[in-house]
C-alpha cells in the first residue's frame, strides 16, 4: 500500500471511486455528494495544484484526499481554538469495497505526518453531520467538533486538531 500524490493519468479511477462512493452513501440515506460537487474539474485542479495524495495498493485507487490552506468563506463563523498555520483536509474518499479496513485512518495519519513536516499549527476539516463514519473516524482521531457550518447540501459539523 503506498500514498503518492495524484496524477492527470489518476483522474478517471477517481471520478469512478467518487461514483462509487455516490451510490454508497445514497443507499444508506447519505446525501452528501452528487453529480454537482465534487466534479471532475474539481479533482483536476486538486491535481494540478499538486494538493490531491492517492492511496494506491496493487496499483488501484482504493481512497484519496485533498490537503491545502483553502477554507471556506463560511469557517469565518467559527471560533476556532488554534491560530497560526492552517492545513485544511478535504474531499476524503475510499472505495466502499474497501472500506472498514482502516484506509481513511491511514490517510487522516498521512495529513497529520504532511502537517508537521511543512509547519502546520493545526488542522480543520468538515465533515457531513449526517455522515456518522466520517464524523466517528475524525473524533476516535482526536479532533474536536468546533461549530457547524451549511452548505450546499446540508449542515456539516468543523473539526480541528493542534499539531504538535
Amino acid at each position: 500500500m503506498v500514498i503518492r500524490q495524484g496524477t492527470q493519468e489518476d483522474v478517471d479511477s477517481i471520478m469512478n471511486l467518487i461514483r462509487s462512493c455516490i451510490v454508497h452513501m445514497e443507499s444508506s440515506n447519505i446525501f452528501q455528494w452528487d453529480e454537482i460537487y465534487p466534479d471532475k474539474d474539481t479533482i483536476i485542479k486538486d491535481i494540478k495544484k499538486q494538493e490531491l495524495y492517492v492511496l494506491e495498493e496493487l496499483g488501484s485507487i482504493c481512497a484519496f484526499i485533498v490537503l491545502n490552506e483553502f477554507q471556506s468563506p463560511e469557517y469565518n463563523s467559527i471560533n476556532w481554538k488554534f491560530s497560526g498555520k492552517v492545513l485544511v483536509v478535504h474531499r476524503l474518499s475510499v472505495d466502499p469495497l474497501m472500506q472498514g479496513k482502516g484506509l481513511a485512518k491511514k490517510l487522516m495519519l498521512f495529513a497529520h505526518e504532511f502537517a508537521r513536516k511543512h509547519g502546520y499549527e493545526s488542522i480543520r476539516l468538515d465533515a457531513f453531520t449526517k455522515n456518522p463514519s466520517a464524523v466517528a473516524l475524525y473524533t476516535t482521531l482526536g479532533y474536536s467538533k468546533v461549530g457547524t457550518v451549511v452548505f450546499r447540501k446540508g449542515t456539516f459539523f468543523c473539526f480541528e486538531i493542534q499539531i504538535s
